[in-house]
């Protein structure tokens, strides 16, 4: 099955254009959404899961029309937006019960049986009995995903859901989500390169409702493989190096400047070759002057 999106474009009452003909195709595995916030990703995720009209295009899900069968997709379709609310009081079996009844899973026993696997999936079975308000912010985003795998979803749209976990509870969130993708359209979407590198086969970079990328990881690292300079610079110096050269990003290092530019041939001056990762292409397309690298 595939996402086929095409000229999707959405502009709000106040002038934004969020989108602005977005056209993508999605396979089954996991794709990578990768874009500053304000981009324009969680509208497209909103307009995906038929909770906003777009102005303008096309979405199918393999024999799917998005926009004309709302309640077919929503059949097949599991969704975790950016921010979700959950019952305080209730413990995570019982809400999870009840997610499942609305989700028409009606016979007890099939209902029961898919509640403690995907307890067991997403690494909550243990807590099953313990009320939310006790879980930390991964475990959220764990019951979040369970949630949104009872109907054993074709499409799952996961937004910015490792915003504000540590490290540990990044891990565990990979973990759960490495496994769905052979036969599921997992579409993550997120700021944080890392999210991307780790777990995605494909993917795009949007930024002000444009998609400036699509392509594997490896192959857009590829393309610039061989052109990422960088140097510990004076922070005075960091407006005349922006002037002068590609600065595609800096940060600090023991309380200096490290810059990285891209360059077609050593640009001299104590630059260092490196090796280019997927941080360099995401900073590239954000920041750098030349978009078709």
């Amino acid at each position: 099955m595939e996402l086929k999106i095409n000229n999707l474009s959405k502009t709000y009452s106040n002038g934004v254009k969020a989108l602005q003909n977005i056209s993508l195709e999605i396979p089954n595995g996991m794709f990578g959404l990768l874009g500053p916030n304000g981009a324009g990703k969680s509208t497209l995720m909103r307009t995906l899961a038929t909770l906003q009209e777009a102005d303008n295009g096309s979405a199918t899900l393999g024999g799917i029309d998005i926009f004309k069968q709302k309640n077919e997709l929503r059949q097949v379709l599991g969704y975790l937006p950016q921010q979700f609310g959950l019952y305080p009081k209730i413990s995570a079996e019982v809400l999870l019960n009840h997610f499942a009844v609305l989700k028409g899973i009606t016979n007890k026993n099939l209902r029961k049986e898919t509640v403690h696997a995907l307890l067991h999936k997403t690494n909550l079975y243990a807590v099953r009995k313990q009320n939310l308000s006790g879980f930390s912010g991964g475990m959220k985003q764990r019951f979040g995903i369970a949630q949104a795998l009872l109907n054993n979803p074709k499409l799952l749209i996961v937004d910015e859901p490792t915003a504000g976990l540590d490290p540990v509870e990044r891990n565990r969130f990979y973990n759960v989500l490495s496994e769905l993708g052979e036969n599921t359209v997992v579409i993550l979407s997120t700021h944080i390169v890392e999210d991307v590198k780790e777990m995605c086969t494909n993917m795009a970079i949007i930024n002000q409702g444009q998609v400036l990328l699509n392509g594997n990881p490896l192959k857009v690292i590829e393309n610039i493989e061989g052109k990422v300079y960088q140097k510990t610079i004076l922070k005075s110096e960091l407006e005349s190096y922006k002037k002068n050269y590609q600065v595609i990003s800096e940060k600090l290092f023991l309380g200096k400047p490290i810059v990285h530019i891209l360059s077609d041939s050593n640009p001299g001056n104590s630059f260092s070759a490196i090796n280019a990762d997927l941080e360099d292409v995401y900073f590239s397309q954000l920041f750098g002057n030349n978009k078709n690298i």
